[in-house]
């Protein structure tokens, strides 16, 4: 294939990249901080647990779209991609994606795990949906997101005006763990497992004596996050799978055509999985 060729499907890729990043920006603030205002401002959805995962998720969107933007606008002005020209912008723009992209899965999980608590026929688990321990889980999830951020900002380099990892012990856990089981399958399974128990649980919820309002609210937040269960699965298993194959294939700019190819159907499904911090819940 001709360098005309490969030099059109980069500047492709790079033009769909900006203008989705343009859409996701102003579709994704509006719709979060719509979750927050609405979250935050109605009584009924006040000390709510699995309301406070919502808005914990909604914040997290909001910071993780600032930081595409501020990529997106320094590759408009300067028609390049500063986190291959930057060290500090290759690992700023690592760390943060790998930071908020945590939070956004353990609060999404979180969700789910709190509604199949708080609908169970069993006192026990019921007992497990609390503020407190909403509060508590949500502490430690930005922690240990924080400091998983470490491993990205030593690793994380540029070699040929391309950042990425190139640490060998680095790029098998990216492949074989983060990529496919901590921001990909497990997630996916913890979400998707619960969010069916909750479903199920709120078929059967007329069996216990509790108010109109308590019953309506329940099915309508489990209603909330079963969507957001579906959206979130559709979503993300596809970027997981993109992302494995980018470092099993070893795929990077000595080899142009598929690197062109890769960066345009990355770039795709990237816009995919960002719908994620799009996603309005309410």
């Amino acid at each position: 294939m001709t360098s005309s060729t490969v030099v059109y499907i980069l500047h492709i890729s790079q033009k769909y990249i900006l203008y989705t990043s343009y859409i996701i920006l102003m579709t994704g603030i509006i719709g979060n901080f719509l979750n927050i205002f609405i979250f935050t401002s109605f009584k009924v959805f006040r000390n709510n647990q699995c309301v406070l995962y919502f808005v914990t998720e909604a914040i997290s969107n909001i910071c993780q779209i600032i930081t595409f933007f501020l990529i997106r606008l320094l590759i408009a002005l300067n028609d390049i991609d500063p986190a291959n020209s930057s060290i500090f912008w290759c690992k700023f723009r690592a760390m943060m994606i790998a930071l908020y992209t945590l939070i956004l899965f353990s609060a999404i999980c979180f969700s789910a795990c709190d509604q199949y608590f708080s609908t169970s026929l069993e006192f026990n688990l019921r007992k497990l949906s609390t503020i407190k321990l909403a509060k508590i889980l949500i502490f430690i999830a930005i922690v240990i997101s924080i400091l998983h951020t470490i491993p990205f900002c030593i690793f994380i380099e540029i070699r040929a005006s391309f950042c990425s990892v190139f640490n060998p012990m680095m790029s098998r856990y990216l492949t074989y763990f983060y990529y496919p089981i901590l921001s990909g399958l497990l997630p996916i399974f913890i979400a998707s497992l619960f969010s069916i128990l909750a479903y199920r649980n709120v078929r059967r919820i007329v069996r216990r004596q509790i108010p109109i309002a308590r019953r309506r609210l329940d099915r309508q937040l489990t209603a909330m996050v079963l969507v957001r269960i579906i959206a979130f699965v559709i979503l993300t298993l596809p970027y997981a799978i993109q992302r494995m194959y980018t470092y099993l294939a070893k795929i990077d700019q000595s080899n142009l055509y598929l690197f062109a190819i890769n960066s345009l159907v990355g770039g795709v499904i990237s816009s995919l999985f960002n719908v994620n911090y799009v996603v309005i819940i309410f």
